[in-house]
């Protein structure tokens, strides 16, 4: 996103529609909470994990009307001068609380909450879904591959796959769960993470031959450069690496071969490397990799996956699936009025009401419980208080940096059952209240 953009009008019609009347009918300055939850999750998956906060922390502050969307939305003719007014001077005022980045969610967990008054909640749903629903999404599917990967380096490099902008968050939040690097520069500058890349096959194609190709590229990025080897014959490709490498004094840092099938070509390409004396050179595979895909190639001679398409846009992208719901809205305006529940009773989308506090239960170092707590009541003395503030008085408040939330995630992930980090499985709790 361009820096400085404004991020009110990357909401949905109805929104602005339902503000308007909510402006009409009074209810608009009611003081009321939504939450964000999921109320399942992805077939197989046994948790989810939360990225995108910190984020939307920062895109809540730049959440206002400019004099150019004030004038596109009297032009839609559909709107009152009450609301083009309202908007005018609209700022959101409202407090937002959240999981912390790295943490795991389960279905029911409240992962954000909003208090605020009503009409200011309907504005924001849109904005915060996309942010949540994208960078959890990746996120989730990203720790898993980092579950099956053993430890080898990980590479992100999905953004030729996906909108320019969803490159850049999917990187971060793959970097968040684990993965070693990404391939994209503008993640790389917004965030401090680190980047990776060498050559494609457009530039062995166009040399002479593959052996010039990569003589250049080491010259030009050293020995430790990795060469991508199949642009031709894998084995034949290899070759001519190592004969490159020999002529400006060693072996190749790395090879990638990106087709094939890659268990059988990683077994070839070993015992190539090591039978010509270059045990160091380190063997990268890429190619619609998955956490299925990596958990297969586990057993086989590979230092490091680049994955991509099923990072940010296949079948590992599996939906987040979060909600954004009313859960408590007062029945006058004033600052001081209570919020009372309020919930759906609809077959299917039920919403429990009242406003919560979540915990999670941990014992023996391993979490088995996540129980949701009325606000004003205290929670249980066993286990850990999930939210943290996000936002309030106008300003980002979430309290953690990106490199910090790493680490966390780390120990959060420990603590989750083998059972949940089954490739299929289900979540053995979900929250609930007590």
């Amino acid at each position: 996103m361009l820096e400085g953009m404004g991020t009110a009008l990357m909401t949905d019609l109805y929104e602005v529609t339902m503000l308007d009347a909510a402006l009409r009918s009074g209810v608009a300055s009611r003081r009321a909470t939504f939450e964000v939850f999921a109320r399942r999750l992805p077939q197989g998956r046994g948790y989810g994990v939360v990225a995108g906060p910190g984020r939307l922390a920062e895109l809540l502050a730049r959440f206002q009307f400019s004099a150019a969307q004030i004038e596109y939305l009297a032009k839609l003719g559909r709107f009152t001068d009450e609301l083009l007014e309202h908007l005018n001077t609209f700022r959101f005022e409202g407090e937002v609380w959240s999981y912390r980045e790295g943490d795991f969610y389960v279905p029911g967990s409240p992962v954000l909450r909003v208090d605020c008054s009503f009409g200011a909640g309907l504005l924001l749903e849109t904005l915060v879904l996309s942010v949540l629903n994208h960078d959890c999404a990746v996120a989730s599917a990203a720790a898993r591959m980092h579950d099956v990967a053993g430890g080898r380096h990980l590479i992100e490099m999905g953004g030729r796959r996906t909108h320019e902008e969803a490159a850049v968050a999917a990187a971060r939040a793959a970097w968040l769960v684990g993965f070693d690097a990404t391939s994209n520069m503008e993640a790389g500058i917004r965030f401090d993470l680190p980047t990776a890349g060498t050559s494609a096959h457009a530039f062995t194609l166009a040399h002479d031959d593959e052996e010039s190709a990569f003589e250049a590229q080491i010259k030009a990025h050293g020995l430790e450069t990795t060469l991508l080897v199949d642009t031709y014959e894998i084995e034949t490709g290899i070759d001519r690496a190592l004969a490159a490498a020999k002529r400006l004094g060693g072996v190749p840092g790395a090879i990638r071969i990106d087709s094939g099938d890659l268990a059988e070509e990683a077994l070839r390409a070993r015992k190539k490397l090591d039978a010509n004396g270059a045990e160091s050179t380190r063997i990268v595979v890429s190619g619609d990799l998955d956490e299925y895909r990596i958990a297969e190639l586990a057993g086989h001679p590979i230092d490091g996956y680049g994955v991509g398409t099923q990072l940010v846009v296949g079948s590992g992208h599996a939906t987040a699936g979060m909600v954004y719901k009313l859960v408590g809205i007062a029945r006058r305006s004033g600052t001081y009025e209570p919020v009372v529940p309020v919930a759906k009773s609809s077959e299917g989308k039920a919403t429990r009401g009242g406003v919560v506090r979540p915990y999670r239960v941990i014992d023996n170092g391993q979490a088995v419980d996540e129980v949701l707590v009325q606000y004003d009541r205290p929670g249980p003395p066993d286990a850990r208080a999930l939210h943290v503030p996000l936002f309030r008085a106008c300003e980002p408040a979430y309290p953690h940096t990106l490199d910090v939330d790493r680490e966390f995630h780390r120990r959060a992930r420990i603590e989750l059952p083998d059972s949940m980090r089954a490739l299929d499985s289900q979540p053995p709790f979900e929250a609930h209240t007590i």
